[in-house]
């Protein structure tokens, strides 16, 4: 894993109202910090019953557009993506002999956090050129069933790929570690990971990729989420959109379902 020298960053301040506060001081080789916030509730078992109501009708593209986040949301230094960052090759197109972590590796490489069958509905791309890291959004209407299935597997990933051992396209060899990731309460289920990839920086000093990832159920409704890169992965980052993202579904829904 290569990449230019590190940078340190003095601060990346989010502008999401009080969702947010500035995120402290890093550089690439300071490794991520294993502290949570201390939120709420980190994760919500799925519940059968937990779903909303039949007569609720489906989301239109265009509700389900108005629900994603935009640059603006996050204010300065967010901009619209400019395309697929190169970490989606040379870190995520890897290979393990372990089945399971295999499947989280090409689960997150393809963006498929719902499956290959789950068509997005509304998606959206951030990047944040402080940083250097991308953000991923996406709201898809999906059975709450199905949701709930993919929450229990995500779930299951910091233990059975708590630490593990990948070959990247280009032959490195780089060590993973998958840890549970706090995430606000909000939505009727939800589920946080957060994957960091160590390697070293062209120069030989220790460096780390991480990508958070978080999955929100709100009725039949889901939003997933990915937000990495070299530089500083604020877990408050995927915090607030996730939360800002629920509370606009949950309106949108709303709105449905009194025009119905």
């Amino acid at each position: 894993m290569t990449r230019p020298p590190a940078r340190v960053l003095t601060a990346s301040a989010l502008a999401v109202g009080a969702l947010l506060t500035a995120s402290a001081c890093s550089a690439l080789t300071t490794p991520p910090t294993a502290e949570k916030p201390d939120l709420s509730a980190t994760t919500t078992p799925p519940s059968p019953s937990a779903k909303s109501p039949a007569a609720t009708p489906a989301l239109t593209d265009a509700q389900a557009q108005a629900t994603l986040l935009t640059a603006v949301d996050l204010g300065e230094p967010w901009t619209s993506t400019q395309g697929a960052a190169t970490w989606h090759d040379t870190v995520l197109k890897a290979k393990t002999n372990r089945p399971a972590c295999q499947r989280l590796l090409d689960t997150v490489y393809a963006e498929e956090l719902f499956g290959a069958d789950a068509r997005p509905r509304a998606v959206v791309g951030l990047d944040d050129d402080w940083n250097e890291t991308q953000l991923r959004q996406q709201v898809v209407a999906h059975p709450a069933a199905d949701v709930d299935r993919t929450l229990a597997w995500l779930k299951s990933l910091p233990k059975k790929c708590a630490k593990f051992t990948v070959k990247a396209t280009r032959g490195d060899v780089h060590d993973v570690e998958v840890s549970e990731a706090a995430l606000p309460q909000v939505g009727e289920a939800r589920q946080g990971l957060r994957i960091v990839v160590w390697g070293e920086t062209a120069d030989g000093d220790p460096a780390a990729f991480t990508l958070d990832v978080a999955v929100v159920r709100v009725g039949d409704d889901a939003i997933g989420l990915t937000h990495g890169g070299f530089g500083e992965v604020a877990p408050e980052v995927a915090q607030a959109v996730v939360q800002l993202g629920a509370q606009r579904l949950t309106e949108v829904r709303k709105r449905g379902r009194v025009e119905v």
